[in-house]
């Protein structure tokens, strides 16, 4: 009994070092900013300002401008609205609305938009206006192949009956 008290309270001992120990090593890892994790680059401020974007989706599929949205607030954009266009768009354009045209050609060049305009709206609170057509595709992150064979993680080959093929194992678990 007295071996076994000793064996926990070793157990116990590591469990708290380790804890220490990796709380310690932790504050010098530093935590990417968004869009540094992805590859992408960031891009918080251009001139010493946020860039406020609006996305409207033109191209009739459902889900673009939070597609949109989302890929140019991980770039560090600030989208202040994003919704539905009043008119379908065949082809994605980006519009200055404040006149700075290096803003909307960093919009543009993070939503892979060839097409930037100028045409200044000083009704709007926002800097760049974006209307995505038809043709506009969001960038997809590539998923990892699923394995064509079970590693040797995988809790069911763990309990294999011998002789039995895998499919009829898990089908008849008794």
């Amino acid at each position: 009994m007295g071996s076994r008290i000793r064996g926990v309270a070793v157990v116990a001992v590591v469990l708290v070092v380790g804890a220490f120990f990796g709380s310690a090593l932790s504050q010098w890892w530093t935590t990417p900013l968004p869009g540094e994790a992805a590859g992408l680059p960031f891009l918080p401020v251009l001139d010493g300002q946020r860039v406020r974007v609006e996305v409207l989706n033109g191209g009739g599929r459902l889900g673009m401008a939070a597609a949109a949205t989302d890929s140019l607030r991980d770039r560090g954009f600030d989208v202040v609205n994003y919704g539905n266009a009043s008119e379908p768009a065949d082809s994605t354009i980006v519009l200055s609305r404040a006149g700075d045209v290096a803003w909307a050609r960093a919009v543009a060049g993070a939503l892979g938009v060839p097409t930037v305009r100028i045409e200044p709206d000083e009704s709007r609170y926002l800097d760049v206006s974006v209307i995505l057509g038809s043709e506009w595709e969001p960038d997809l992150v590539p998923s990892l192949p699923e394995p064509s064979e079970p590693g040797r993680w995988d809790p069911r080959t763990w309990f294999k009956r011998p002789g039995a093929p895998r499919d009829a194992n898990l089908a008849n678990p008794g």
